[in-house]
C-alpha cells in the first residue's frame, strides 16, 4: 500500500489513539420490497459482502493514508471467538498497533446482521451483549501511558458502538494531555452528549444528516441539508464556540465549520456498489489531511475523495484504497481537488 505523500516535520500528529466498536457482520438481500412484518418469513440471499465496525473503519483508512511513520492505537474488545481472531488479524495486517484491543472471555464479538430489500433500503440488528459492551473508562485508562507518550501530538477519537463512559474517558484523556480530540455519536445520543457537558471535550464533531438535525433540534425532512447543517453549526457553535464540525449526506455532499465559516463541498458523482460505512471513511480522510497540516476545508476535499472511492467496494472497508488508487480516481473522475490535497497524493 502507497501512503500518502507527507513531509513528516510538517505533519500536525504522530499518532492516533481511538476507541469504538470493533466487530463484523453480513448482509442479506431480501425478496420483496414490502415491509418485514414482526412474524413473517422471507426468503432472500447472503451478499458477498464483508461489513465492520466504526473504530475499526476508521483506523485502517487513517493508518493506510498515513503509513508507518504514524502510529494508530485502537482501544477495544473482541469475542475470543473466530470472529475476533479474524478482525485482529486483519487489522495487524493492516499496520495497527493492538496491544489495547484484548480478547473478552466468554462475550461474542459484536456482530450485526444487515438486511436489504431491492429497492436498496433496509435496516440491521447488532448484538448489545458483545465484547465491545465490556468496554469501560477504567479499560480505557489503562492506555494513559499512550495518551502521556504523544502528548501535545496526538488524535484521540470516541467513535460509536462502546458505551458512552468509555467514549468520554477518552475524550478526557485527550483533553489532559493535550490532544485535538474527534468525537461521533448516533442521533439518539446527541442529547446527553450535549447536556453532559462532553462537547467542552472535542475539537471536531462528525454528523450525518440526521444526527446533525438532532442536534440543532430540527428536522432533517422538514429542511434542506443546508438548513440543517446551517442550524447545526449555529446550535453548537453557540454552545462551544471553538467547536469544528463535519456533517456528511451521502450524494447531497458534505459541510464543514470551523467556527466562522460553513463551507459546501458537492459529492463526487461515482458508481456506487454500496455507500455503508462511506462516513467512517470521511471522517478517517479528514483526520488524515489534518495530520498533514490542511486546514479544515482542504482536508474536507480529501475526505470526500477517500468516502467516494470507499462506496466503489462490496466492502465496509474497501482495501484498495491508499494515497495511489485516491491519485487514479481523483484524476478519473475530475475531482477539483486543490493543490496542496494533490501533492498529498504524488507518489
Amino acid at each position: 500500500m502507497i501512503p500518502l505523500k507527507l513531509e513528516l516535520s510538517a505533519c500536525c500528529y504522530r499518532a492516533m489513539l481511538g476507541v469504538g466498536g470493533i466487530g463484523s457482520g453480513r448482509f442479506f438481500a431480501l425478496n420483496g420490497n414490502q415491509t418485514l412484518g414482526r412474524e413473517e418469513s422471507r426468503s432472500g440471499r447472503f451478499l458477498e459482502r464483508r461489513d465492520y465496525c466504526k473504530l475499526h473503519i476508521i483506523s485502517h483508512y487513517v493508518q493506510t493514508l498515513l503509513g508507518p511513520r504514524f502510529t494508530t492505537i485502537p482501544i477495544g474488545k473482541v469475542g475470543d471467538d473466530d470472529a475476533g481472531k479474524q478482525l485482529l488479524a486483519e487489522m495487524q495486517a493492516a499496520g495497527l498497533d493492538l496491544r489495547y484491543v484484548q480478547p473478552s472471555a466468554g462475550d461474542p464479538t459484536l456482530f450485526s446482521f444487515c438486511f436489504i430489500y431491492p429497492d436498496g433500503s433496509g435496516g440491521n440488528l447488532t448484538t448489545d451483549d458483545s465484547a465491545c459492551s465490556r468496554v469501560d473508562a477504567a479499560f480505557v485508562s489503562e492506555a494513559e501511558p499512550e495518551f502521556a507518550r504523544w502528548e501535545g501530538c496526538g488524535i484521540a477519537l470516541a467513535a460509536p458502538e462502546v458505551p458512552m463512559p468509555a467514549r468520554r474517558r477518552a475524550l478526557e484523556l485527550g483533553s489532559q494531555y493535550r490532544f485535538w480530540r474527534v468525537a461521533s455519536f448516533a442521533a439518539e445520543e446527541i442529547a446527553s452528549a450535549i447536556d453532559d457537558g462532553t462537547l467542552a471535550h472535542i475539537d471536531l464533531l462528525a454528523l450525518n444528516l440526521d444526527e446533525a438535525a438532532a442536534a440543532a433540534g430540527v428536522s432533517s425532512e422538514a429542511e434542506t441539508p443546508a438548513a440543517v447543517a446551517a442550524a447545526a453549526a449555529g446550535r453548537l457553535g453557540a454552545l462551544q464556540p471553538a467547536l469544528c464540525l463535519a456533517i456528511t449526506a451521502g450524494r447531497r455532499g458534505s459541510w464543514t465549520w470551523d467556527g466562522s465559516s460553513l463551507v459546501h463541498l458537492p459529492a463526487v458523482t461515482t458508481a456506487a456498489v454500496s455507500t455503508a460505512g462511506a462516513g467512517d471513511a470521511f471522517l478517517a480522510g479528514m483526520m488524515a489531511g489534518l495530520v498533514a497540516g490542511l486546514p479544515l476545508s482542504q482536508a474536507q476535499g480529501l475526505a470526500t475523495l477517500t468516502a467516494a472511492l470507499s462506496v466503489t467496494s462490496p466492502h465496509t472497508i474497501n482495501p484498495l484504497i491508499d494515497g495511489r488508487s485516491l491519485r487514479a480516481f481523483a484524476a478519473q473522475v475530475h475531482f477539483p481537488a486543490c493543490q496542496a490535497v494533490m501533492n498529498l497524493l504524488e507518489v
